[in-house]
């Protein structure tokens, strides 16, 4: 009698445990641990991955057959597998959760693995003369790039009516590469600057790096950080191998992608972020597998990606709060290229202007290797910064007439002015001037916003829309006017102040168009003058060269905050945004607009700038026991009933706490309801991270059990970025 042969499977389901099924006779010989099955669980077909092969179960008499094997090989190997169980085990995520998040969407659906063709586009004849802005743009990129695979140019904002048309041309050709063999060639290099000293110095000491070394390059803004990165990897694919890039918007990937071609133009670079179809993201992670892409720039998922010979991992910016994610697997891209770095045994490049202060405690306890870049680039002197007091000022739409000074002058100089405002859409609110009613949504525990545009007062949260009342709902009155200042209100007001002028907002609401962000900074970077207004999509890692003046609006919002995060997150903030200005050769003026221009903060980070700003805020923490001195984990929980929520929460605080563990809670989020349904926390504390995750593992596992838990939507968030 032959020995049965069980299979773990990992299934998304909200259950924090695996399931066994029996492999028949015919599955036997192909299946492995990291195949695809399907199996029947319940009443549906659900697509799992095989996590065990083994010769017992308890369960081996109930046991259901698995009804088809999907790959006759591992989709991906033992690396990518502890991988994601690491991740699964330190976020406290159910397993199979985790592997949903890793694959592609078309992995998920049981679609086949092999996408290993790339369309390529390829230029054949550059003299043509077309009409079309879009057409030339096209033509112009290619004449860089040499060629550029499809998945490329639509992230690029190039339309497939554009490509279309250039082929029926017969300008551009499309060709198909299978598993591109970039390898067996000399690495053609691009045209390069001579590093200045302290770049030299941190290249020298990655370029030494044997097995796995984290270096924090913390360079100021225009420093020439990227200029490292690009010669830090000439090393490994002049050996052959990979390196994955990670970006934290969308909206630095086209920029990024276009420096990283014109100074690898035969190596192949690929993209990786949500805008891309399920195909492209497909043909990218089968690329990154058969190693047929050499580099990949992505946003946090791409760190998922199953490399061949991974080598290096770059993650810029990566203070940046977009690299967590905020629903499902609540992980840190960052964290977890620090982890699958430390495995496979890379250097890994921390890159950032205003470094996370976790970060900067790992780099001054030589966790990580501190390499710093003090000088800029492009320039000898440093921004000069204006703290302009808004008291008793005269403003208009926010502005100080003060404001519209130096604006006007640096216009006049022909040079571009930036003003940066984290609000969009017209005004925050509108007001009765009669009765004092607000506009609120009527889901949430906030104002909806007013956007002018198309008359509607917008949630910003739950997405609810209404159009603006005739008349107050409370008094009647026709009294109703916008309170505060959004993006939209500003750019309408400079364009009335400076009408030869144009402007470009950049915002989600004007760039909800694909294309739209690149045409917008395709715009900016034709050098004339412009004022550029928008929120921190803006603000992110763009380099323009002809911004001598920044202007930050509202900085006051920031400084005082129920979140103990928030002032780090301001000034990092405003470091990044004032790094816009003074790219050209000459020094820039930032100015922030503030109630409150003796704020410690302000001064600290004006005059001494953000390392000091940091190591004075991680003193504080520590005197305070917070974070990064401590570990944090927040349970999160949502209902339309307030009882379930309190019953749920208060059935988790023991009469009894293990030592060195703390809670505070049940306490309301920031918004304390979104949507109709109401969001409260329980925070827990501990002062060693061993002993807070020994804790949350026993709570999930009573949490697993509760019948409370069934009547609630809760997760649990590690290490949060944001308290709201």
């Amino acid at each position: 009698m032959t020995t049965p042969v069980v299979a773990e499977i990992a299934l998304n389901v909200p259950l924090y445990r695996n399931f066994d099924y029996l492999v028949e006779p015919q599955f036997q010989t192909n299946i492995a641990v990291g195949c695809r099955v399907a199996v029947q669980f319940g009443r549906q077909q659900l697509i799992g991955i095989v996590v065990a092969l083994k010769s017992n179960s308890e369960f081996l008499d109930k046991l259901k057959p698995i009804s088809r094997l999907i790959d006759n090989n591992a989709i991906i190997d033992r690396h990518m597998i502890s991988l994601i169980e690491f991740a699964s085990h330190y976020y406290q995520n159910p397993l199979g959760e985790c592997y949903q998040v890793a694959l592609p969407t078309l992995l998920n659906k049981g679609e086949a693995v092999d996408k290993s063709a790339v369309p390529i586009i390829k230029l054949i004849d550059e003299n043509t003369s077309v009409n079309g802005k879009k057409q030339r743009q096209l033509i112009e990129h290619l004449v860089d790039s040499g060629s550029t695979p499809v998945t490329e140019l639509s992230a690029l904002g190039f339309s497939s009516a554009t490509v279309k048309s250039l082929l029926e041309k017969a300008i551009i050709e499309k060709t198909v590469e299978y598993n591109r063999d970039w390898q067996s060639k000399p690495l053609a290099i691009g045209d390069k600057p001579k590093l200045k000293r302290e770049q030299a110095i941190a290249l020298a000491a990655i370029n030494q790096a044997t097995g796995y070394t984290c270096y924090l390059l913390e360079g100021v803004t225009g420093s020439g950080k990227t200029e490292v990165y690009l010669q830090a990897l000439e090393k490994p694919l002049q050996q052959g191998k990979q390196a994955l890039v990670l970006v934290p918007e969308i909206g630095l990937t086209p920029q990024t992608v276009n420096r990283f071609r014109r100074r690898f133009p035969n190596v192949p670079i690929m993209l990786w972020h949500s805008a891309m179809t399920d195909n492209e993201r497909l043909s990218t992670w089968r690329a990154a597998q058969t190693q047929s892409a050499a580099i990949v720039i992505g946003t946090r998922s791409s760190v998922f990606l199953p490399f061949a010979k991974l080598a290096m991992i770059i993650v810029d910016e990566e203070h940046d709060l977009s690299f967590k994610q905020q629903d499902s697997l609540r992980y840190h891209a960052r964290d977890l290229a620090c982890f699958r770095a430390a495995k496979l045994a890379i250097p890994l490049i921390l890159g950032s202007a205003t470094p996370s202060l976790e970060t900067i405690h790992n780099a001054t306890n030589n966790k990580y290797q501190l390499l710093t870049l003090t000088e800029r680039a492009q320039t000898q002197s440093d921004n000069q910064y204006v703290l302009l007091d808004m008291r008793g000022q005269h403003q208009q739409s926010g502005l100080a007439l003060a404001t519209l000074d130096y604006i006007k002058k640096e216009l006049t100089k022909g040079k571009q002015v930036m003003v940066f405002l984290n609000r969009r859409g017209f005004s925050p609110s509108l007001i009765c001037h009669e009765c004092g009613w607000l506009s609120q949504c009527q889901r949430c525990s906030a104002n909806a916003t007013y956007h002018k545009h198309i008359r509607n007062l917008i949630c910003h949260h739950c997405g609810a829309q209404e159009h603006v009342p005739t008349q107050c709902p409370s008094c009647g009155s026709t009294q109703i006017i916008p309170a505060g200042q959004g993006t939209e209100q500003v750019a309408e007001f400079l364009a009335e102040s400076f009408p030869d002028t144009p402007i470009t907002r950049v915002d989600r609401d004007s760039t909800r168009k694909k294309g739209s962000l690149e045409s917008a900074l395709h715009d900016i970077n034709k050098g004339e003058p412009r004022i550029l207004i928008g929120t921190q999509m803006l603000a992110k890692g763009h380099h323009f060269s002809e911004v001598s003046l920044v202007v930050i609006m509202d900085v006051d919002s920031g400084l005082y905050s129920y979140d103990f995060r928030a002032t780090e997150h301001l000034a990092q903030l405003i470091t990044q945004v004032s790094g816009r200005a003074g790219r050209s050769g000459e020094a820039g003026t930032v100015l922030l607009q503030t109630h409150f221009p003796e704020h410690p903060l302000l001064q600290d980070l004006i005059n001494n700038g953000y390392q000091d700003f940091s190591r004075y805020a991680l003193r504080e923490r520590e005197e305070t026991l917070l974070p990064p001195y401590t570990s944090l984990a927040i349970i999160r929980c949502e209902s339309h009933k307030l009882n379930d929520i309190n019953n749920f929460l208060y059935d988790l605080i023991p009469e009894q706490l293990p030592s060195g563990i703390q809670l505070l809670g049940p306490v309301p989020a920031a918004l304390e309801r979104i949507a109709g349904k109401y969001r409260y926390q329980l925070h827990i504390q501990g002062n060693e991270r061993k002993k807070l995750h020994l804790y949350l593992h026993q709570l999930v596992s009573y949490i697993s059990q509760s019948k409370l838990a069934t009547k609630v939507r809760w997760s649990i968030d590690i290490d949060p970025v944001s308290m709201a």
